[in-house]
């Protein structure tokens, strides 16, 4: 007799819907059922399949600049047409998110009007096209179309250290965690020199908020000793595993 198999059981099948080769190596964009997925140089960055963290890491860093929500100001995902906000408001906090991603933690802060300029940088010329002409334009798209939402082509760390830009807030989602970095030039980032560059570019009052795939009470201390005040770690249970975190510090200059 022939077993018929529930469909729930049957495992859906991976397709490698992109791949592409870089300045930075190798990125791969990878749908399984519904699920999108981005490996960079065989590493899992982040997939489709929940966006809890990377949500949260958006909202952590704004309660932790300790402001009032804007009154009467629903969230744009009620609105019917977006309200008409120029790039330039600086009445409410600037964020700088690094990267793109799958888009999460930009469609997030796009979709709340608590925030002013909403600036993405991403190295990858791969994962933005992915976001403006492919699949994930689905998260995405409502945010690249708003006014306030600049995306650069650029290195995060490169961009840091370059500009003269200043932000409220930085939301860093560019690895695993600083002790599991995509890349060996990613490790400055969370170096003494690094983190002092991150609070270069943060205005007095700033929140630099870093994700990671599993706590660092080592990434707390160099915190600490780059001089950010109020550093914490915010837990995100996860299905299975060490929940992921957000590290969380203030610039108190």
């Amino acid at each position: 007799m022939t077993e018929t198999v529930p469909t729930a059981r049957i495992p859906s099948e991976t397709v490698t819907l992109d791949r592409r080769t870089g300045p930075y190596g190798e990125v791969v964009l990878r749908r399984t059922g519904p699920t999108y997925g981005i490996i960079a140089n065989g590493c899992f960055l982040m997939d489709t399949s929940d966006g809890r963290s990377e949500r949260l890491l958006v909202d952590a860093a704004y309660a932790a600049l300790g402001r009032p929500d804007p009154p009467d100001l629903p969230d744009r995902r009620d609105l019917p047409d977006p309200p008409d906000r120029p790039a330039s408001d600086h009445t409410r906090p600037s964020v700088l998110i690094g990267g793109l991603g799958v888009g999460f933690s930009l469609a997030h802060a796009a979709a709340q009007d608590r925030w002013g300029r909403i600036v993405v940088a991403e190295r990858e010329q791969a994962i933005i096209d992915w976001h403006r002409t492919g699949p994930l334009g689905s998260i995405s798209g409502a945010a690249l179309a708003d006014p306030r939402v600049t995306i650069l082509h650029t290195d995060l760390v490169d961009h840091l250290m370059s500009s003269s830009d200043r932000y409220d807030t930085l939301c860093l989602d560019i690895d695993n965690g600083p002790d599991w970095t995509v890349t060996e030039d990613n490790r400055s980032l969370y170096s003494a020199s690094g983190l002092a560059t991150c609070r270069d570019r943060l205005t007095p009052g700033g929140v630099l908020a870093v994700w990671s795939a599993q706590p660092s009470t080592a990434f707390e201390e160099a915190l600490r000793n780059a001089g950010f005040s109020s550093v914490r770690t915010e837990e995100v249970p996860v299905a299975r595993g060490v929940p992921d975190v957000i590290h969380l510090g203030r610039n108190p200059a």
